[in-house]
């Protein structure tokens, strides 16, 4: 299953890369006038409460391509994947119940967006809002089968982990579970850019912070994305 998994994000993300790159090249002549846009950036992912709660920070890829209206209205639709990963700490609970500290686990965040950029650029240096939503995935995974026991405090990394809670206790004797969410989700941010070599390229950092209301646990992140765009 995990095999699976993984190459179903290689063949994603490879595709981000194969749709990104040609676009790219399309747009040598057009420099800042260029009705399309596209990106491509690594992330660095940061939890933050609840989620922070039970995971720590991580890592992924974002890709996107969009029409643009004007040089400072545009629409961008993008694909992001990232990983997140729970403390030791965090896992102790699970690692009581299962009377081993040989236990770890990830969680996959997959997020398919439309949003809205708005920009102000300058010949070098540039600043922009953007925001939006779509549709968020998160899967979670145990490297062992683990079950909940009976009378353990329901601490967030449970329910993260898809256990059901009741009187602030897990409920007893669960089996092992495969926890997957999906939802609608929004998420809204700031950017700046600067030029790298000859428009319309440019480098861009961003911030962006991602709300999903999955199950148990809503997901809550800020994304810190460094990449290329024109």
């Amino acid at each position: 299953m995990q095999i699976r998994k993984l190459s179903v994000r290689n063949i994603i993300l490879l595709a981000i890369a194969l749709v990104s790159v040609p676009l790219l090249q399309a747009q040598d002549d057009c420099g800042d006038e260029c009705k399309l846009n596209s990106n491509l950036a690594m992330i660095v992912s940061v939890p933050v409460n609840p989620s922070a709660q039970a995971v720590g920070t991580g890592w992924g890829i974002v890709g996107g391509v969009g029409y643009n209206f004007n040089l400072r209205n545009a629409v961008v639709g993008e694909f992001m994947w990232t990983r997140v990963y729970p403390s030791s700490g965090a896992l102790q609970p699970l690692q009581t119940a299962l009377q081993s500290k040989d236990l770890n686990g990830n969680s996959d965040l997959y997020a398919l967006t439309g949003n809205y950029r708005f920009e102000l650029r300058g010949r070098l240096l540039g600043t922009y809002l953007i925001g939006g939503g779509g549709w968020y995935y998160r899967n979670t995974w145990l490297s062992k089968e683990v079950n909940s026991g009976s009378g353990n405090p329901c601490t967030p990394v449970w329910r993260w982990f898809g256990y059901t809670c009741a009187s602030g206790i897990v409920n007893p004797n669960q089996p092992p579970v495969s926890s997957t969410s999906n939802t609608l989700g929004a998420n809204g941010g700031i950017g700046f850019t600067a030029r790298v070599g000859a428009a319309p390229y440019r480098f861009y950092v961003e911030t962006r912070y991602h709300y999903a209301p999955t199950k148990n646990i809503s997901t809550q992140l800020i994304l810190v994305t460094i990449g290329i765009r024109y």
